[in-house]
């Protein structure tokens, strides 16, 4: 890849990853909340593999099996949390339902 191109790679993670974090800290909902810190991942993932990409050569293929390793426990993490978040509304632990009472 050119340099350019790894450039707009690193800009872009980093865009994903603020717009991620900014999701996390601003909404309420769980939903929205486990979907910004996939947002987030998303980032990671990008800017892992455009510093892989980086240098001269063939890329690095150690960044390459962290990001595969990472989104599987991603997908594995989003499902435990969307199943606390199902199990909690079930349950009626969220402050709306403790407000209505």
């Amino acid at each position: 890849m050119t340099g350019s191109t790894v450039d707009l790679f690193l800009l872009v993670g980093a865009a994903l990853f603020a717009l991620g974090a900014a999701g996390v800290f601003r909404e309420v909902e769980a939903l929205r909340r486990i979907i910004a810190v996939n947002v987030m991942g998303s980032g990671v993932f990008l800017v892992l593999v455009a510093i892989a990409a980086r240098g001269e050569g063939p890329p690095d293929p150690v960044p390459h099996a962290m990001v595969l390793t990472g989104i599987v426990v991603a997908v594995c993490a989003t499902a435990v949390a969307l199943a606390l978040a199902d199990l909690s509304r079930r349950h009626g632990s969220s402050a709306d339902d403790k407000a209505d009472r």
